[in-house]
């Protein structure tokens, strides 16, 4: 019996992945872990001595820490659910009402929503906070001309308000990136499957919501774990408008800024790394058990409408 020749080992694929795995390792890799054994570590005497978990059991039982850490992942957990709330479905009606043929001008309208999505958070927070000013803002001036000054209230500046105030400026300026992977998924979409539809008299919304919307779940999917992904690590906006105390009175206060203060410390509050790499390892944790969540739970009963 002759033997199996043997397959030719493909040594340019390790040449070609060689690159971005090393990029990925410096960059991604190498810092993850430098945070997770820092979080196990603690300056005593000017050195730095194991300690195992202790970080997280102050984290969690010292109300120093805990009740900051627990107010930032209340905010951030509202932070998350306006944009699932407001962002994502408008971005699905936005992709439904430009991929529609019958429009006009649909290039320039998605040029248009997608255009902030590039703007700098330096200049969407600055310039939102600004526009919003009670006091040079062009906010209260435009709502008297169609009525509704006596509704204009300093958002930003009560508490009550801030945090959705600066939720919705983030759902503005993000609105093209759901809106755009939509879109594409709309337009993926076979056109035999639209045409068999239309045989069968299914048009207009209904044809939408029956035979579209359920084609594009797994991409929704993908925008929620991305939109997911993408709140937990929050910082710019907040830190552009708010500043590093996320005021007022800490009611903008997510987990980046959270760790931000923690980790390098700011005005009277003295920097810890270990404890910011503790608030970190945390924020880590969270975002991987929500992924996890995603694969092994959602994307996996998804699949059924994948074509």
């Amino acid at each position: 019996m002759a033997a199996r020749p043997k397959r030719p080992f493909r040594w340019h694929i390790g040449v070609f992945l060689a690159p971005a795995v090393l990029v990925y390792t410096a960059i991604m890799i190498l810092p993850l872990a430098g945070t997770l054994q820092l979080s196990l570590f603690r300056n005593i005497d000017q050195q730095q001595v194991f300690i195992g978990l202790e970080n997280f059991r102050t984290l969690f039982g010292d109300p120093n820490w805990s009740v900051g850490f627990w107010n930032a992942l209340r905010n951030n957990v509202w932070f998350f659910i306006i944009h699932m709330l407001v962002q994502n479905p408008i971005g699905v009606l936005l992709a439904a009402l430009l991929s529609s043929p019958r429009l006009r001008f649909a290039a320039f309208y998605r040029t248009a929503i997608f255009v902030p999505t590039i703007l700098s958070f330096v200049i969407v927070g600055f310039a939102w906070k600004l526009i919003l000013s009670p006091l040079w803002g062009v906010a209260p001036h435009l709502m008297d001309l169609v009525g509704l000054k006596s509704l204009f209230t300093p958002w930003l500046g009560k508490e009550q308000y801030a945090l959705t105030a600066l939720s919705l400026i983030s759902v503005w300026q993000f609105i093209g990136i759901p809106m755009m992977l939509i879109y594409a998924a709309l337009l993926s979409i076979p056109e035999e499957v639209i045409e068999a539809a239309e045989c069968d008299g299914i048009t207009g919304m209904s044809q939408f919501w029956k035979i579209k919307l359920p084609l594009i779940l797994p991409s929704i999917g993908i925008i929620s774990i991305l939109t997911f992904v993408g709140n937990f690590n929050a910082f710019d906006l907040i830190y552009t408008a708010q500043g590093a105390l996320a005021g007022p009175n800490y009611s903008t206060d997510i987990l980046g800024t959270y760790l931000y203060r923690a980790f390098f410390g700011f005005q009277l509050q003295i920097g810890d790394p270990n404890m910011g790499a503790a608030i970190a390892t945390m924020m880590f944790l969270i975002i991987l058990g929500g992924v996890c969540v995603y694969l092994f739970l959602v994307q996996t009963r998804l699949r059924r409408y994948q074509f």
